[in-house]
């Protein structure tokens, strides 16, 4: 009885997440902070937010909690001088001890590239950041950033390349997210203070707006409000039990290149750039893929 309780339960739940794709910004979310700097596109599927001055800015918050899967969107990044502003796409619990896993944008003067800011927090800790330059100019045109979050490994993409991967090592001791419900979100606020060249530039605010432009919300989650039930239905559609594949790593193809893009385009590893005398953690002497 309780395994066919189960069965019933991952199936209902798988079909929920697969219910859930191809959402619009305008249907699926809400804007949470400083709505007056935000603009849909007439069909949903396209958005602005404006960040007007360094106490403006603009926040994007699904209505939908969830537990595992992906969330991707297309972004156009800030043009020509960025410098003090930040751009996000990222997902986060809410709460104490919160878990969040990030794609932050750093601005910087025209002619000189952003820097791609990735990090995920698990049980309240984070510091394990891994900063990248692009291999494009993010400003011209649309690029798909995708946070993939499985019960075995998360995974940060940029236009189908993956750039990073975070493996599930709770056995070894190693916090991961895999119980709090997180929301996706996508913000532009200024951070003058530290984001370019370490605080040395400072945002050129008779440039202002600053735009972030975004299309083509797509939601593959799996929608949960927390409860031991959910957890494990979630569990089951996106990993062990459910779509295996989730579990089963990178592809060779996908490996060499991520590998790639970590030799060529990476500026910082918290493996092995760490500061002030501290260690690295155990995770960084594990496979992540």
């Amino acid at each position: 009885m309780e395994s066919s309780r189960r069965a019933v339960l991952l199936v209902a739940v798988a079909a929920a997440a697969i219910g859930l794709a191809s959402a619009s910004f305008r249907d699926n979310c809400d804007i949470k902070w400083n709505a007056e700097n935000a603009a849909f596109s007439d069909d949903g599927h396209g958005l602005t937010m404006s960040l007007k001055s360094n106490t403006s800015g603009c926040l994007l918050q699904t209505k939908q909690q969830f537990i595992y899967g992906s969330v991707s969107t297309r972004i156009k990044l800030v043009p020509g001088n960025s410098a003090g502003t930040v751009t996000t796409y990222y997902t986060s619990s809410v709460g104490k001890d919160h878990d969040e896993i990030d794609f932050e944008f750093l601005g910087n003067e025209t002619g000189q590239p952003y820097t791609l800011h990735t990090n995920v927090f698990a049980d309240g800790v984070g510091k394990k950041e891994m900063q990248f330059v692009p291999w494009f100019d993010p400003t011209t045109d649309f690029h798909t950033y995708t946070i993939s979050w499985t019960p075995c490994m998360i995974v940060w993409y940029v236009d189908d390349t993956p750039i990073r991967v975070f493996r599930n090592y709770r056995d070894k001791g190693i916090a991961y997210p895999i119980k709090r419900p997180m929301f996706g979100y996508s913000s532009i606020w200024s951070a003058e203070d530290w984001c370019t060249q370490g605080g040395r530039v400072k945002a050129d605010w008779s440039k202002a707006p600053f735009v972030a432009s975004y299309r083509d919300m797509i939601l593959d989650v799996c929608p949960c409000d927390g409860s031991d039930s959910c957890v494990y239905g979630c569990e089951g559609a996106f990993g062990h039990g459910g779509q295996e594949q989730n579990c089963a790593g990178l592809s060779d193809q996908q490996r060499t290149k991520m590998l790639e893009k970590q030799k060529y385009n990476r500026i910082y590893d918290y493996c092995v750039d760490y500061k002030d005398n501290k260690k690295p953690g155990p995770e960084c002497s594990l496979p992540q893929y």
